[in-house]
Order: structure tokens, then sequence, then C-alpha cells
């Protein structure tokens, strides 16, 4: 019982990584702490609910999605990268401050990232593991890393950043694309 838990504590740990890296990149956003705080709650959410709905849908979900579950959060993450780079370089600075903190698609961005933990819960479902505690440590451990993630982000944007005269937009869209083809290029190996 003891080592099925810290089993799937490490497992907790490891699925939230893409999303703590994910938040990192979306940091220098300016959003608000509330905003920060939802936003980060919103990943933990979402990386709660996909293994609980793979454990509960059994084999079926995880065969279906398996293949392409490395390649949908890459292409969401690249898409939301060349969104804020086209935002960008069309409005001027300070015009979309809000719009970019307040954009819907920060909330659809875990959707795509959780993929993975249908699968991992998938997989616990067929060792017989309840659904609701990986769900719940699934949750609550990506709710956490997101937020350090976002509060990181944030404070390298300012120290490394601040100084030069650029915008947070045109950072995070470009680090989120280069997190993509990286992620790509790993998929890609592993293959």
């Amino acid at each position: 019982m003891i080592a099925r838990l810290v089993n799937v504590l490490a497992l907790g740990f490891v699925l939230s990584l893409d999303n703590f890296r994910t938040s990192l990149l979306l940091g220098p956003l300016r959003m608000s702490r509330p905003r920060t705080v939802l936003v980060a709650l919103n990943f933990g959410l979402w990386d709660g609910l996909a293994p609980l709905l793979g454990l509960l849908i059994g084999d079926y979900v995880g065969n279906a999605i398996g293949p392409i579950s490395d390649d949908i959060g890459p292409l969401v993450l690249l898409a939301y990268g060349a969104y804020l780079l086209i935002r960008a370089w069309r409005e001027p600075a300070g015009a979309a401050d809000d719009e970019f903190a307040q954009s819907w698609t920060l909330f659809g961005l875990p959707l795509p990232l959780s993929i993975d933990n249908i699968v991992a819960g998938t997989s616990l479902g067929l060792l017989g593991v309840s659904p609701w505690l990986p769900a719940l440590i699934f949750g609550v451990t990506t709710a956490v890393m997101s937020l350090v993630g976002l509060v990181l982000g944030r404070l390298a944007f300012r120290l490394v950043f601040s100084r030069v005269n650029i915008r947070y937009e045109i950072v995070t869209g470009t680090a989120l694309i280069i997190e993509a083809a990286v992620l790509f290029f790993l998929a890609g190996r592993g293959n």
C-alpha cells in the first residue's frame, strides 16, 4: 500500500513537469496574482481529471490516444506561441497587456498537456489502483508545480529581460515555439 502511494506520488510529480516547464514560459505574461493562482488551479484541474478519465474509461482510451498523445501537447504549444508572436507583431507595445493576461487560451492550454495523464490513469486502472487517489495527487501536484513555475517564470523575466526593451509576449511566444520543437524532436527520437 505504501509502495503504491509512493509510486503514485512520484508519477504525479513526473507528470506535472510538463506543466511546470510550460508555466515557466507563461510566467512573463502579466497576470494578476488571483489570475496566476486561477491558471495554476486550471492546470491542476485538467491534470486531475485526465487520469480519472483514463482510470474510468480504461484501456480503450489509452490505446486510442496513446500514439498521438506525444504530438497534441507540442502542437498546442506551437500554436499558442505563434499566436503570441503574431499578436505582438500586429499590436503596439502595451496595447494588449490585459488581453494577453486574460486570454481564454491560457485556460485551454492545459488540456492537451494533460493527455499523457489519461494514459497514465489507464495504466494505473489496469493495475487495480482506485481512480480517486491518483486524480487528487496529480491535480494537487500539478497545481502547485504550475504555480511555482508561473512565479519563477515571472521573476526570471523581470531579472533577465526587464533591463532590455523586449516585449514579454515575444519572449513567451518564442520560448513556447522552441519548447514545441524540442518536444517534437524528442518524440521523433523515441520512435
